[in-house]
Formats: C-alpha cells, structure tokens, sequence
C-alpha cells in the first residue's frame, strides 16, 4: 500500500479488495496518530461503521472515500489500488496539475489539518464565494484561525493561493470521479454518472465553477497562469475521451469521433455551467443535465443495431 506514493506495508495479508482498502486507510491512521474516535468525528462517520469498514467487513461508500482521502491528505485512487494510475475510469492529473505539484496539506502531530491544509480551505473558499480580487491576506487568516505571516509563509504571493485553489480543483474532481466511477464498467453510464458529478449543483460544486471561471479569466490576461490552466483542464478533457473512446470499443458510441465529440462536449459543458453560476434565466442544472443528455444520445449513440453488433461491416 502507499502514502504521498511510497510503500506502506500493513502485517495483515489483504484477501479482498475491501481488505486491501482498509489496510492502507489502518496504516494511515498509524502515520498520523489518529484513534478511532478522533478519525470518525473527522471524516464524518459513525465509530461502528468506521470500525467494521477499518476490518475489512464493511465497504467504506465512494462519500466516505472522499473524506478519508481528504482528511489524510491521500488520493482516493492511492486509498483503493495502490496508486493513482491504477485501473483509472477517470485521467489521473499531470504536469504542473500534478498532486506532486501541490504540496501535501501536511498533518500536526495526532493527525490535525495542518497550517498549510487550513490556509488553503480557507482561500479556496473566499476566493470561490467573494472573488480573488476581493479576497484579502487579511481575511484568509481570519479565516484559517493563524496570522498573516502565516499566509506570507507558506503562499509567498497571493496569486500563489489561486493557483493552489485551482489544484484542489483538481484534486475534489479527481478523488470524487476514481471514487463514484471505480465500479462503474457500462460506457454510457459512466459518461452520464461523469457529467452528474461535474454539475454545478450544491454548494461544493458552485464553488469549484467559480475557480475554473475566475482562472479562466486570469488566464486570458495572464500568460503565467495558462500552463497550469493547461493542464488542469487537460485532465477533465481527457477524462471525457477516454470514457468516449472505451464506449466506441465497445459498440455503444461512434467510432473515429473521439476527438470531435469531447471538443463539443467539454464546450458545451462549460457554456452551460457559466449559465447556471451567472443565474441566466431558463438555464439551471436539470436544463443543463437534459441538453447534455440529449447531445450525447443525438451525436455520441452509435446505431442500435451497430451497438448489438459492433464489428458488423454495413455489408456483413
């Protein structure tokens, strides 16, 4: 097993996947000092639950994978197969949107967030509620409960802290799709699941929308910024296209159009979430859902009797 992607072993041999999941997760609590108790008020489960989940006799659901990744400072692909490129339904991030590129959150003794982990919740969630250009030193350490020096410390420049925020973009994405999507095998289900969870819907979701559109908009006076940007963004496309390009080997969507169809599915994606966060009228995130779905069965489908018989030539 792994943690911040080095080997950790656990003296109990995993017979099941579910065995393997609770070893890492064991041996992480063992890192960071946790007990049980403290570790099931943070990640918001019940003891008992916690407890058969640590055991082995009970799955931990894709929510709680989330949180235990979240509160440890792991990715949720490292939690469930070792590491994050293994057995992927989603892209794992690269480049400078890299996890390696974000320092861990880092862990105080007992296994408390630490310094940095509490400045960036706080930044990223001013910064995704009042705007980066509004969103003071001053305030994020109010914030966070530490000083400005603080701040200073560990985000030398402020706009060091958008870009963090954008990586935890990144990371919420990632960990919530390798958590909800690991069981899902059927392609179309997969995209429809994929695009449910990128929705803006929900306080978590709104804020995540807000980074993106407020990146892109540095982005495009900023040069500095747009590697990052790059990046990022190419982990979402990706993700699009893979899951497109496993449904055309399957016989579910078109084939030699894997390129094509997440252009015009990521775009059309980001048009419609910039209407629901600007509150257009008519535009809200069950319209949204409806003309994704309608696009996706209107140009992405493959012919019902292609997808019964996917290697049939239009001769054969």
């Amino acid at each position: 097993m792994w943690a911040y992607g080095r080997p950790v072993t656990d003296p109990r041999e995993p017979r099941t996947a579910d065995e393997a999941v609770a070893g890492r997760v064991r041996a992480l609590l063992e890192r960071d000092g946790w007990t049980q108790r403290r570790f099931a008020a943070a990640v918001g489960l019940d003891e008992t639950k916690l407890s058969k989940s640590l055991a082995g006799r009970r799955r931990f659901a894709a929510g709680e994978l989330v949180r235990v990744a979240e509160v440890t400072g792991e990715t949720v692909a490292r939690l469930l197969h070792g590491r994050d490129g293994a057995r992927a339904r989603t892209a794992v991030p690269t480049g400078a949107a890299a996890p390696a590129a974000e320092p861990g959150p880092g862990r105080e003794a007992g296994g408390s967030h630490g310094t940095r982990g509490r400045i960036l919740d706080a930044a990223w969630e001013l910064i995704a509620d009042h705007g980066y250009h509004r969103v003071r030193t001053a305030d994020v350490a109010r914030a966070a409960g530490t000083s400005p020096a603080a701040i200073h410390y560990h985000f030398p420049t402020r706009s060091e802290l958008l870009d963090s925020a954008l990586r935890h973009n990144v990371r919420l994405a990632f960990d919530r799709q390798v958590a909800e999507l690991d069981t899902v095998s059927d392609p179309r289900e997969r995209l429809l699941r994929l695009i449910d969870l990128q929705l803006p819907d929900g306080a978590l979701l709104r804020r995540e929308w807000s980074i993106w559109i407020q990146v892109w908009a540095e982005s495009a006076i900023d040069p500095a910024r747009r590697e990052l940007y790059w990046d990022a963004y190419d982990r979402w496309y990706r993700s699009i296209a893979m899951t497109l390009d496993d449904g055309a080997a399957a016989g579910v969507f078109v084939a030699g159009r894997t390129e094509a169809l997440a252009d015009q599915l990521t775009a059309l994606i980001d048009g419609l979430g910039i209407q629901v966060l600007a509150m257009t009228p008519r535009a809200g995130t069950d319209r949204m859902r409806a003309v994704l779905h309608d696009f996706i069965d209107r140009a992405a489908l493959a012919a019902p009797d292609h997808r019964q018989h996917p290697d049939r030539t239009e001769n054969g």
